[in-house]
């Protein structure tokens, strides 16, 4: 039988606690955590109790039968309400929950339609009118523009920073900050923020830290472990893995997300059960898939680091990347995630989009499959990022007039190369 909180048969992820690295070494106490890779596979879906079926259902009923007893109000749910509609909770998406707040070592997690759905919910509970947020001058677009666009209108206020400047976000707190709203590595310039010093800063002044953690994965970094109050992850990246489904996760202390469980119904930004189904599956797989983009984006970094069409690039796993030894202290992957320039990059734009083979020229990142598109530096800082001369500058230092964000995917790094060099011998 199931409730709200979790199937009554007991759940493998309250056994699985938290998950260990993948190097830590093996402890013989039956108590201790699994590790990251058992728990990808185990956690939030044991086999069904009632049927025995090992893999995970989907339960696609919008409705389930209740007691006349049970309240029909979203502000009176809690851990011991029954499933009522699939708006308010579902088995299926229940169980993704509890999978996501295990890798990411969350007391619980709440899922969405979309990561922008997460964004939204988090912003729109956490912050009222006469509110001041401090935000990443660099982020995800569409919470950049949700924070330019809709919360001035709502009464609150936003300073943006470049937070990879821990003394940037002290200074930029004020009395009625509410909340730090970080990314790392930040979309896309690839740039870090050490998380550890942003919320010693922020905690000091009595502020909540959120961190979208997307790029990175729990496989590369875990913010609450570092003290963060909630992350946020884009499903549809890296976590789902192979482009066919979108979601988003919000994770953190389980007192706090019951306002936001609330937000969420009340404005029906839920996941699909089927999409939270095929996200599930996909993170099976994700310390190997994320290990595999790991490697192979590293050798194309190196690569195109010594290609003579190629100015630059930035990936953290790379020693030129300026910020390459927070890297290795914060990160236990570096993803598969990077940004190159070329001599030329508009007319390099054309080339990729018409002549590459394997991989393919469009948006999105963390699929299965190579992503490459380029991002003009103009048009972001019109539409985008509302920034000030210096973080301008800042910006520019990175990105000059636009990067190529390339989302290494699982083929062979032979492969990839060749259809890179391919293209940029025409250039």
């Amino acid at each position: 039988m199931w409730q709200n909180g979790q199937n009554v048969n007991g759940t493998l992820g309250d056994d699985l606690k938290k998950p260990r690295s993948s190097n830590d070494s093996h402890h013989a106490d039956e108590t201790r955590p699994v590790g990251i890779r058992t728990a990808a596979v185990h956690a939030g879906t044991p086999a069904n109790g009632l049927t025995g079926a090992s893999a995970p259902d989907i339960v696609m009923s919008t409705t389930f039968v209740i007691d006349p007893s049970v309240a029909f109000s979203a502000d009176e749910i809690n851990d011991e309400t029954p499933f009522v509609y699939t708006r308010w909770g579902n088995p299926t998406i229940r169980q993704l929950e509890s999978k996501l707040a295990t890798l990411e070592s969350a007391e619980d997690c709440i899922a969405f339609g979309s990561g922008v759905a997460a964004i939204s919910a988090l912003f729109l509970t956490m912050l009222k009118a006469g509110d001041h947020m401090v935000m990443s001058d660099v982020t995800y677009a569409a919470a950049s523009e949700f924070a330019n666009q809709k919360l001035p209108a709502l009464g609150i206020s936003v300073t943006r920073v470049d937070t990879s400047d821990p003394e940037k976000i002290r200074a930029a707190i004020q009395p009625n900050t509410r909340l730090v709203y970080l990314e790392t590595p930040v979309n896309p310039l690839l740039r870090l923020t050490d998380v550890e010093a942003a919320v010693s800063i922020a905690h000091e002044a009595g502020v909540l830290v959120s961190v979208d953690s997307t790029f990175a994965t729990p496989i590369g970094l875990r913010p609450i472990e570092l003290g963060a109050d909630y992350v946020i992850q884009s499903l549809t990246k890296y976590i789902c893995g192979h482009g066919d489904a979108i979601g988003g996760a919000l994770l953190g202390r389980s007192e706090d997300l019951k306002r936001l469980r609330t937000m969420a119904i009340h404005t029906g930004g839920i996941i699909s059960p089927f999409n939270a189904w095929l996200i599930m599956r996909g993170i099976t797989t994700l310390p190997i898939r994320m290990a595999a983009h790991q490697e192979t984006a590293l050798a194309i970094a190196e690569h195109l680091e010594e290609h003579p069409k190629i100015t630059r690039v930035m990936y953290p796993g790379l020693p030129s990347h300026p910020q390459h030894d927070l890297a290795k202290r914060q990160m236990e992957n570096f993803s598969g995630m990077l940004t190159f320039q070329t001599k030329d990059n508009l007319r390099a734009a054309q080339l990729l989009s018409d002549g590459l083979e394997i991989i393919h020229y469009a948006v999105s990142l963390g699929h299965n499959r190579s992503l490459v598109c380029y991002l003009s530096t103009d048009d972001l800082l019109r539409s985008s990022f509302h920034l000030t001369a210096e973080q301008e500058q800042s910006y520019r230092a990175f990105a000059g007039e636009g990067v190529f964000r390339f989302s290494v995917g699982l083929e062979d790094a032979a492969d990839l190369i060749a259809d890179l060099d391919n293209v940029l011998a025409l250039l």
